[in-house]
């Protein structure tokens, strides 16, 4: 029997359709005012519900409306979101109160937040109308850091009763009036967070450098994870094909700067690093100096930034770079922004007055708002 004009064959076999899934689209807001690992393990968590994150940041003026004056700059928050690996899109200058619409326009599937409270100015709850239409979904908060936190450990350097040499050994108690009475927030306590293997684990899931990538080295304190580092570390990135990033333990940051630093523990200071989207691998407490032996045949260029923070410690004469001098992959990088974690800090001694009232006032408001809700959970 012949085919009839434009049969072939197989024609009547039934075919298996492929149906593509629709990549599930999540979207998370808020000020990002110091990125820290808090924060990224917030948008972590966020990207896990879904395929694509979308961040919305809030502009300066709407902080300013809401919350009070912003450490950063809007420009500066908006490029330390940008940077974090769990982020797909950064939405600029997003509205304080999440809109339905917003969702809308940007094809997003739901909303997602932490479990703690978050209200405006009039103390509405900022994601009643994501909630109202369905669209809002809950994950776990970091515990233990908060931009609030932060600043809190930062006032305290210029209190002459915090003069100790580790400045991780405060407790709650001595921030006084910022953090005390009935008025404290379950949410902005001052504690050190310690991470489990799991959490560090979960920030490194990264990769084995390849037998043929250029291993690039840079290491350094970075406290207060900053965008002065996340754009050192980009050109860094540049001139490799995985980065290897050193950070000092507590003992040899504090040797280095002097004072009560670092403001963030070893383990705070490694998780904000890992977060870093340009960031391959860290070196848990690097040492000062890198010898020969590891250098040689692992690492391919050392670099070291323009920018360095101020250091008032005692600092060793040795130059820590070298060994990688004499092995000609010594490299040094303009860095593109000259911001530094003393920068930061002064900006918060300089304005101390006005975050030491933002911050009583986002606890009261935080307390109470806590305290209502346990009532409501109780009847």
């Amino acid at each position: 029997m012949s085919k009839r004009e434009g049969e072939t064959q197989g024609e009547n076999t039934p075919k298996k359709q492929t149906i593509e899934k629709k990549p599930v689209r999540v979207w998370a807001d808020g000020c990002f005012d110091m990125m820290h690992f808090g924060h990224a393990n917030a948008l972590r968590q966020a990207r896990a519900l879904g395929d694509y994150l979308v961040v919305g940041v809030h502009s300066d003026e709407e902080i300013r409306k809401h919350k009070g004056p912003p450490v950063m700059s809007e420009r500066e928050r908006y490029l330390a979101v940008a940077a974090c690996k769990w982020v797909d899109e950064v939405v600029e200058a997003a509205p304080y109160v999440t809109e339905v619409d917003m969702l809308e326009k940007y094809n997003i599937d739901f909303c997602a937040h932490g479990d703690d409270l978050v209200t405006s100015a009039d103390g509405e709850d900022t994601y009643h109308k994501v909630k109202a239409a369905g669209k809002f979904r809950v994950f776990k908060r970091t515990e233990g850091v908060s931009t609030t936190d932060l600043v809190g450990r930062m006032l305290l350097l210029t209190k002459e009763h915090h003069k100790e040499n580790h400045i991780h050994r405060f407790d709650g108690q001595r921030l006084g009036d910022m953090s005390s009475g009935s008025n404290s927030s379950p949410y902005t306590t001052v504690s050190h967070f310690l991470p489990s293997s799991k959490r560090i684990v979960q920030f490194a899931e990264g990769r084995e450098p390849k037998p043929t990538d250029k291993v690039v080295y840079i290491d350094g304190i970075f406290d207060l994870f900053h965008v002065g580092h996340i754009e050192t570390l980009k050109k860094a990135k540049e001139l490799g094909d995985y980065l290897l990033v050193g950070v000092y333990d507590d003992k040899l940051a504090n040797r280095l700067k002097g004072s009560n630093y670092p403001i963030m523990n070893l383990h705070e200071r490694t998780l904000g690093v890992l977060s870093c989207k340009y960031v391959d691998e860290v070196i848990i407490g690097a040492p000062y100096k890198l010898s020969k032996e590891m250098i040689q045949g692992k690492i391919h260029v050392l670099v070291h930034g323009t920018c360095a923070d101020a250091r008032d410690g005692d600092i060793p004469s040795e130059d820590p770079y070298a060994v990688a001098k004499e092995l000609g992959i010594y490299q040094t990088i303009d860095s593109p922004n000259n911001i530094t974690s003393s920068n930061i800090i002064e900006r918060i001694i300089s304005n101390r007055m006005s975050f030491e009232a933002r911050n009583k006032k986002k606890e009261e408001k935080e307390a109470k708002e806590f305290q209502e809700l346990s009532t409501k959970t109780e009847k």
